[in-house]
């Protein structure tokens, strides 16, 4: 495929404009969730990535409000000391806006990655944006979608592992880092550190608990055990578990798709 380099790069950049309006602000986590979902749904049921994710996403507000409200009343201790207490409570809002700019960021650059590589993704220009294992994998996935052919377990992960990686390596890995850096309360930071995310489809009492968040390797590990757990339950019941957060709106699972489209109608990007 060949293409005008000028003409590319700015349909590259339209795509990332549309999909950091898509991901909304810090705390829309519900939007991304809908947008993760239409990129699962694009796919055929291909792309396990933005459907984990949505999982991610909202499992997190719930995490995010607990941990304010837990974070509220540990403040406490400092009740006698107003400059420290502010000190500490901004510092813990920021960290958690940190990882919700995560996520928010995680969200806008697959929603670029899935569609530039939709249309372009055999063109050079896509082979100097995009990693090479990611690039291969959105491709396969695109190719297998244009035929009607079905991807295999190993197919799935490979796709999976691809998305993961690069969104762990140029996104989430240096923004952890930052943000463990700059979170100054000591005994709230060492629980912040230690999650267990529960995701509806994985079951009652399963759950994948953290012993440091901030480690690369360990994340690595949850989220391809999330994905093997996915698999294992199969993707009608990931699907399904979506609306156990009781956070989407019921016309989300009447029809995902128009749901997404009144989305981009709203942002005026349709």
């Amino acid at each position: 495929m060949n293409r005008d380099t000028d003409f590319l790069a700015l349909e590259y950049d339209r795509q990332r404009r549309i999909g950091y309006a898509l991901a909304g602000d810090l705390n829309d986590l519900s939007q991304r969730a809908a947008v993760y979902y239409h990129l699962y749904e694009d796919s055929g049921g291909r792309n396990i990535f933005p459907l984990i994710a949505a999982h991610g996403a909202l499992w997190a507000k719930g995490y995010f409000q607990k941990g304010m409200l837990a974070g509220k009343l540990l403040s406490l201790q400092y009740a006698y000391s107003p400059t420290k207490l502010i000190r500490q409570y901004d510092s813990l809002i920021a960290f958690a806006n940190a990882f919700r700019d995560i996520n928010r960021r995680v969200c806008a650059e697959a929603y670029c990655a899935y569609h530039f590589t939709k249309q372009y993704g055999h063109s050079l220009f896509a082979a100097q944006k995009i990693p090479a294992p990611l690039l291969a994998a959105l491709n396969h996935c695109h190719d297998a979608a244009r035929s009607g052919v079905a991807l295999n377990r190993l197919e799935r992960k490979r796709l999976f592992e691809a998305f993961f990686l690069w969104e762990q390596e140029t996104i989430v890995a240096p923004a952890v880092e930052q943000a463990v850096a700059d979170f100054t309360w000591p005994s709230v930071k060492w629980l912040a550190m230690r999650p267990k995310i529960e995701f509806a489809y994985f079951g009652k009492g399963v759950g994948l608990p953290f012993r440091d968040f901030s480690s690369k390797a360990e994340r690595i590990a949850k989220g391809l055990a999330a994905f093997e757990l996915a698999e294992s339950v199969g993707y009608q019941c990931v699907e399904q578990a979506l609306a156990a957060y009781h956070i989407m709106p019921e016309r989300f699972f009447i029809n995902p798709q128009s749901y997404f489209q009144q989305t981009c109608h709203r942002l005026r990007l349709a």
